[in-house]
């Protein structure tokens, strides 16, 4: 499915139109962003949750040329399925 499709489902299951669905979306992701961006993590119970996560520098191997590489520390999102989800499959 991708995102027209699932537009399409979400705004056929919650009666609203296609642009309605659209800035739900968009609102949605932005309010994850912007959540994430503070340093706080998203937690939506039965589904999972949304956080960021270190990664520490480390050395690692260029592939084509195999020369070792500095990669700097950084944050990543990730997310984790709730239990509830999970178990659904």
């Amino acid at each position: 499915m991708n995102k027209t499709e699932f537009l399409k489902a979400v705004a056929e299951k919650a009666n609203l139109t296609g642009k309605q669905a659209q800035a739900a979306y968009e609102a949605i992701l932005a309010t994850v962003e912007e959540t994430l961006k503070k340093g706080e993590k998203v937690q939506l119970v039965g589904f999972g949750s949304f956080e960021l996560k270190s990664k520490p520098a480390r050395e690692c191997i260029n592939p084509a040329t195999k020369q070792k590489v500095k990669v700097a520390a950084c944050k990543v999102p990730a997310f984790k399925v709730g239990k509830a989800f999970k178990e659904l499959f």
